[in-house]
């Protein structure tokens, strides 16, 4: 575990001493368990780009190397030549 430390309001500090006491718990638990849970329902950060685009495709994940293949053999892409030592 890592300590921190967290400035709290007065009335939410007595509110969360008060209840540590009425659980038997510490403070710092009161407080991991509050975290843990605020975390846990935020939603995360959707990935840039991510559904932007519809390929009309709906079997792309499960066959993504014959795509690729394809795709390679109908000059859509080129494969980029690696930056190696040689060069």
């Amino acid at each position: 575990m890592t300590k921190t430390t967290v400035y709290l309001q007065s009335d939410l500090a007595v509110t969360v001493r008060e209840l540590a006491t009425r659980e038997g718990r510490s403070q710092a638990e009161i407080i991991r368990d509050a975290l843990t849970e605020y975390t846990r329902r935020r939603k995360r950060p959707a990935i840039p780009g991510l559904g932007e685009f519809d390929s009309g495709r709906t079997d792309t994940a499960t066959g993504a190397k014959e795509l690729l293949k394809q795709a390679a053999s109908e000059g859509k892409f080129r494969r980029r030549r690696s930056r190696g030592a040689g060069r």
